[in-house]
C-alpha cells in the first residue's frame, strides 16, 4: 500500500511540465458578473490542476521512500505486525457516513464550487464493474471494494479484511466472480500501491478475504492497471510489467511474460536505482479477436522514456510495434493508453496520451482518441477525436485531455460497436463510431447559459452533470434497462447507456449514486469545534479533491464551503465556524461564520496566504498549526516559518511575518508551537537525490534560531519528518514522528529503524519510544489530555498509553491511512483517514 513514486523519471529524470490552475478559485471568477468579488480570482476557468497532481504525487511518494526505495513486503509485515498488536477498548465511529452535497445552498461563498453541478459526492473512484442483475462493484482509490445490489447505491464495503484498499482494477469474468486488483495506477498524489490480486466467487453475496488471493506474492507492492481475460488466461498489466495466470488453478506463482526493463524489477541489478519505479509500466493489453494468441502490450511511463511503446510477441520474443496507422508507434507520443474491444468483434479502440505533450507544457496532453475498424488492435488504426475536437463538442474545458495521464476511461455499448463512452477530465460520447462527439458529462457547469447562482436550484438552470476527472466505468442492467456507470474524483454515478441530452449535448439524466451509504473521502485533515448555533461539535476537513467538508451539530447532510483540493485545516474548539482551511502551498482562506453564504451577497471567506504561496516554496500540502498557549497566534511553514497573530480576523498576507528563513531549498514538513517556541522539521531535497531532512527551534517572535543537529546515522533516522507535538506543561518536551520504513525494508543510506521519538530538552537530543510499534510510516500525532499518546500510521491509528512504553492498536479500522489525528472539545479522539473518511472514539475508551 506504499504511495506510488510519482516524480518524473526517464533517461534524463525530467519534471512533469504543465500550467496549473487553483481550482478552488474557479468560481470566484464564474461568478464575477453576478457578485461583489474581495478578490482577484487566480485561475483561468479551464479548471485544469494538472502539475498540482503530478508534484503532490512526487512530494507524497517521497515522503514514505526517501532517500531509498522501498523492497516489496514491506506494507505486508508491518499489516501482520499491526494485527498481532493488542488492541484498546472502545469502537471507531464513522461521522461522515452520509450524504455531502456539493452543491449545497448554504455554502456558496467565495472560494466555493457549489452550484457547479456535482451534486453529491464521495472520494475518488479507481475501477467499477455491474452485472445483469443488478449488482454494481464500485473500487475507491484508497477505500476498499463496496457492493451495491440495487442498480447502485445502498453500498456495503466488501474488502475491508484486506491489507490494502488501494483499488486498480475491477472485472467479472464469464463465471461471474469478480475479480480485484490493487494498487491504484494514477500515479497521482495520494496513490497507493496494492497487495496483489483477489477473486471472490459469489461476489452478490460475500466479502473478500486475504485467502482469496491468486497466485503468491509476485505483485505485492505493485499497482494493477487492468485485469483482461483470454481464454481461461487472465493477464495484469501492472507498474511491473505483464503477469499472468491460470484462471482455472488459483493457486501456484503469477508468470512475468513481459518487462521492457527487467533490470530494474525487484531483484534485478537495477532494482535499487530511483528510476526502478518507472521502467516497467505496462497500461493495457489487447487481444486479437479472431486469434486471441495474437497480442499488443502498451507499455510507458507517462513523463517518457525509451520503452514506451507497443509490442508484441514475434517468434519467441517481444518486439516494439512500428506501424498501426495513425495510433503513434514514436516513444515521445506514447504514454498512458487504454484499449477497448466491440462486444462483437468489428471494432477496437483506444486512447493514448503523449508524453511530448505533457512535457511541451502545452494546453493538452492527449495525442487522440483511435479506431481499427478491422477490429483487430494490430490496425491499422485512425483517429477519431484529439482536443481540439473534443472541445468542440460542448466541452467545458478549451483543450481536454491535460490530464489524460491521470484520466481516463473507454467502453463500448455491448449493443451498439459505434456507440462509445470517453473519459478524460469529462465524460464524452459519440454514436457515430467518431465521426462527432457530445460531452454528456462536462467538468461542471460554471460557464455556461444555463448557469446561475441562484440559492433556490442546485446550479442554476442546468442538469446535474458528474464530478471531474474520470477514471472508470461499466455497463451493467437493472430492471431491464442497460446502465453506465462512471467513476471519478466525485465517487458514482449514472445514467441510461442511450440517455437524454440538452440541445448542448450535455445530459439530463445523470444520477450521484453517492448516497452516503459509500464513504470513501480522502481526507488530509480534520479539525473539530464547538457548534454554538445548533449544539455539539463541528466537524470539517480538507479533502483530496473535493474542498472542505463541513458537517455542522444538526446536520443530516454534509457541506462544502470550500472547493478544489482541501489541505491543512484549523478550527476555533470553541466556534467551529471560525476556520482556516488551506488549498495547496500554503494557499490559505479564513471565514468566521462557516463560509454560510446564497453566493449573491459579499463574501465573507478572505484569502491571506503567507508569501511563500505566491512562490510555492512549500509543501503541496503545508503545515500550519496554532500555539498551544496562545490560539491567536499561527505557524505555518514554507521555505520560511511565517506567524501572524491575528487569529482568524486576519484579512490581508501582510499580517504574516517571517520567523525563520529554513534555507534555499529547504520546506517544512511540521510546524508545532507552545507558549512562543516553535518547533519547524524540514526536508531538502526531499526525494532521494540528495534527501535531507532537519529540525529549526526558535521563537515566534523571530529571535533565538539554530538548526539542531541531527545525524544521519543513530537517533532519528535519516527519513521524511511528519509531525511534531509538544507537551503543554513543558514546550522542552516534544515528541516527533517519522515516515518511511526501516532499515530492513528501504534501501536507501541512513534509513535508519524507529518511528516515534521524543525529546526533554527542545530538540537537542531525542531517544526512541518505538519499541513494539510496527515498521509502517508514520503520518501524524497528538496528546491526549491523560499524558497519553496517539498515532496517526499508513495502515490505522496507535495509541501508548501514559506511564507505558509499549503500543496498542486502536480498535478496529481498515488498512486506510490516517492523515491526521486530532482531540475534539468533545472528549473524542478524531482520525482524518485518506479512503474512509473520518472516524472517532471517545478517549476515556482508550485503555
Amino acid at each position: 500500500m506504499t504511495a506510488i513514486p510519482a516524480q518524473a523519471s526517464s533517461g534524463t529524470g525530467g519534471n512533469l511540465f504543465a500550467p496549473g490552475a487553483a481550482k478552488a478559485h474557479a468560481q470566484a471568477q464564474a461568478h464575477a458578473a453576478a457578485r461583489p468579488a474581495a478578490a482577484s480570482p487566480q485561475d483561468d476557468g479551464d479548471g485544469d490542476e494538472s502539475q498540482e497532481i503530478s508534484v503532490g504525487a512526487a512530494q507524497a511518494a517521497a515522503e514514505r521512500t526517501a532517500p531509498g526505495v522501498v523492497a516489496p513486503g514491506a506494507y505486508g509485515a508491518a499489516w501482520t505486525a499491526l494485527q498481532n498488536l493488542p488492541r484498546t477498548g472502545g469502537n471507531w465511529d464513522n461521522v461522515t457516513n452520509l450524504p455531502y452535497n456539493s452543491d449545497d445552498p448554504r455554502y456558496r461563498d467565495l472560494d466555493s464550487n457549489s452550484s457547479g453541478g456535482s451534486g453529491l459526492v464521495t472520494g475518488r473512484m479507481a475501477a467499477l464493474a455491474a452485472d445483469d442483475d443488478g449488482h454494481v462493484y464500485a473500487g475507491a482509490a484508497g477505500g476498499g471494494v463496496w457492493r451495491s445490489s440495487t442498480g447502485g447505491g445502498k453500498w456495503t464495503p466488501i474488502s475491508d479484511r484486506l491489507p490494502a484498499q488501494s483499488t486498480g482494477a475491477l472485472t467479472l469474468d464469464g463465471r461471474g466472480r469478480l475479480w480485484l486488483g490493487t494498487g491504484e495506477s494514477t500515479t497521482n498524489a495520494d496513490a497507493y500501491l496494492g497487495s496483489g490480486v483477489y477473486v471472490l466467487a459469489d461476489p452478490a453475496r460475500g466479502s473478500f478475504s486475504p485467502r482469496d488471493r491468486v497466485g503468491g506474492t509476485e505483485l505485492q507492492s505493485t499497482s494493477i492497471h487492468e485485469l483482461r481475460f483470454s481464454g481461461s488466461t487472465v493477464w495484469a498489466a501492472t507498474s511491473e510489467g505483464l503477469w499472468s495466470h491460470s484462471t482455472t488453478r488459483l493457486s501456484g506463482p503469477w508468470t512475468l511474460q513481459f518487462a521492457p526493463n527487467p533490470a530494474y524489477l525487484p531483484g534485478g541489478s537495477l532494482a535499487n536505482d530511483p528510476s526502478s519505479a518507472y521502467k516497467n509500466i505496462v497500461s493495457d493489453i489487447a487481444f486479437d479477436p479472431k486469434n486471441p494468441s495474437r497480442v499488443v502490450v502498451a507499455a510507458g511511463w507517462r513523463s517518457g522514456d525509451a520503452y514506451n511503446g507497443f509490442y508484441t510477441k514475434t517468434g519467441g520474443s517481444w518486439q516494439r510495434l512500428t506501424s498501426l496507422g495513425d495510433l503513434p508507434a514514436d516513444a515521445d507520443d506514447v504514454g498512458a493508453v487504454t484499449f477497448a474491444p466491440a462486444a462483437d468483434g468489428s471494432r477496437y479502440y483506444a486512447i493514448d496520451q503523449s508524453p511530448a505533450g505533457l512535457a511541451a507544457g502545452g494546453d493538452t496532453a492527449l495525442d487522440g482518441i483511435f479506431v481499427s475498424k478491422s477490429g483487430s488492435p494490430f490496425g491499422p488504426w485512425t483517429r477519431i477525436a484529439d482536443a481540439d475536437s473534443l472541445a468542440a463538442s460542448g466541452s467545458a474545458l478549451d483543450a481536454p485531455g491535460l490530464q489524460s495521464w491521470y484520466n481516463q476511461f473507454l467502453q463500448v455499448d455491448p449493443s451498439n460497436p459505434q456507440h462509445v463512452y470517453a473519459g478524460l477530465e469529462e465524460v464524452f460520447e459519440t454514436t457515430d463510431g467518431g465521426t462527432s462527439w457530445t460531452t454528456p458529462g462536462p467538468y461542471w457547469n460554471f460557464g455556461f447559459p444555463c448557469w446561475s447562482i441562484d440559492p433556490t436550484k442546485q446550479t442554476g438552470d442546468c442538469s446535474q452533470t458528474t464530478h471531474s476527472d474520470q477514471h472508470a466505468v461499466a455497463v451493467g442492467r437493472y430492471h431491464g434497462r442497460t446502465v453506465l456507470y462512471v467513476g471519478n474524483d466525485g465517487g458514482v454515478y449514472k445514467r441510461p447507456i442511450n440517455g437524454a441530452a440538452d440541445a448542448s449535448g450535455h445530459a439530463t439524466d445523470w444520477t450521484s449514486l453517492n448516497d452516503g451509504t459509500i464513504d470513501s473521502l480522502q481526507y488530509y485533515s480534520v479539525a473539530v469545534g464547538k457548534d454554538l448555533t445548533y449544539g455539539g461539535v463541528s466537524v470539517t476537513g480538507g479533502l483530496q479533491d473535493n474542498g472542505q467538508s463541513l458537517l455542522r451539530g444538526n446536520d443530516t447532510v454534509m457541506g462544502s464551503d470550500f472547493g478544489g483540493d482541501g489541505g491543512m485545516t484549523l478550527t476555533d474548539p470553541a466556534n467551529g465556524c471560525n476556520i482556516a482551511q488551506e488549498y495547496v502551498y500554503l494557499e490559505v482562506n479564513v471565514t468566521q461564520n462557516c463560509a454560510v453564504n446564497n453566493g449573491l451577497g459579499a463574501p465573507t471567506t478572505y484569502n491571506v496566504p503567507p508569501p511563500d504561496n505566491a512562490t510555492s516554496n512549500a509543501r503541496f500540502i503545508a503545515p500550519i498549526t496554532t500555539d498551544l498557549k496562545n490560539p491567536n497566534t499561527w505557524v505555518a511553514g514554507g521555505e520560511n516559518v511565517w506567524v501572524q497573530a491575528q487569529g482568524y480576523t486576519i484579512r490581508d498576507s501582510s499580517a504574516w511575518t517571517s520567523a525563520y528563513d529554513l534555507g534555499a531549498g529547504h520546506v517544512a514538513t511540521a510546524v508545532a508551537a507552545s507558549g512562543g517556541k516553535v518547533y519547524a522539521a524540514w526536508c531538502g531535497p526531499c526525494n532521494s537525490q540528495g534527501f535531507a531532512r532537519g529540525i529549526a527551534v526558535g521563537n515566534a517572535d523571530g529571535t533565538g534560531w539554530q538548526q539542531i543537529t541531527l545525524p544521519t546515522t543513530g537517533a532519528v533516522p535519516n527519513r521524511y519528518l511528519s509531525d511534531l507535538a509538544i507537551d503543554p506543561n513543558n514546550a522542552n518536551h516534544v515528541y516527533l514522528t517519522v515516515s518511511g520504513f526501516s532499515r530492513d525494508w528501504n534501501e536507501g543510506p541512513g534509513a535508519g529503524v524507529g518511528h516515534v521519538y521524543e525529546s526533554h530538552d527542545g530538540g537537542r537530543t531525542w531517544g526512541d519510544i518505538s519499541a513494539n510499534f510496527p515498521d509502517i510510516p508514520a503520518d501524524s500525532l497528538v496528546l491526549t489530555p491523560n499524558g497519553g499518546l496517539a498515532v496517526g500510521t499508513d495502515l490505522g491509528a496507535l495509541y501508548r498509553a501514559p506511564g507505558r512504553n509499549t503500543w496498542k492498536a486502536i480498535a478496529q479500522l481498515p488498512a486506510v491511512a490516517v492523515d491526521q489525528i486530532a482531540l475534539g472539545p468533545d472528549g473524542k479522539l478524531y482520525a482524518a483517514t485518506h479512503g474512509r473518511g473520518i472516524y472517532t472514539v471517545p478517549l476515556k475508551s482508550l485503555h
